[in-house]
């Protein structure tokens, strides 16, 4: 009888025990997510756009290099301009400068997760800027850059309910 009831305790454990090794990892999972902040910004400086000042990708033909003396914080993000001029537009309209999403990928949002991006995968569609990923990604949002826009805004709205303000 020993004998048996041993060997139903080892079973039960051996499919029990298992169960237990996710929660942590589920646990991790959820909380790395939080952390994700609702503005990308660089891992290592903290500044949004990697340094580049956002009004550029406007006025320029490629984004320039912003310098920490123009400095201006919005939605607790450090941005940098390569001009008090560009500084002063931005903190007038933020949100015409401001990559759309925060920064997120635009691809990865109209597809309904968060993803990194880079601030030299871009696109100007519509008088908004646009962060990608990769260049792929942006040559498959500028295949139907409507519909992608679209896909994006309408994810975006539950996308950033699981992100944190700072």
């Amino acid at each position: 009888m020993m004998k048996q009831t041993s060997k139903q305790i080892l079973t039960m454990l051996a499919f029990v025990l298992p169960l237990f090794a996710l929660f942590p990892a589920g646990f991790q999972a959820a909380h790395a997510q939080s952390v994700v902040t609702a503005i990308v910004t660089d891992p290592l400086t903290g500044i949004a756009l990697g340094g580049l000042d956002p009004v550029s990708y406007f006025t320029e033909t490629s984004p320039q290099q912003g310098k920490p003396d123009y400095e201006f914080i919005w939605k607790g993000a450090p941005w940098h301009f390569a001009t008090a001029a560009n500084r002063d537009i931005f903190k007038r309209h933020p949100e015409i400068y401001a990559p759309q999403f925060g920064g997120h990928g635009t691809t990865g949002i109209a597809r309904g997760f968060l993803s990194d991006s880079d601030p030299r995968a871009y696109t100007v569609f519509k008088q908004r800027l646009y962060l990608f990923y990769s260049s792929a990604n942006r040559e498959a949002f500028l295949m139907a850059p409507d519909a992608a826009a679209r896909a994006a805004a309408e994810n975006w709205p539950a996308l950033e309910k699981t992100l944190s303000t700072n």
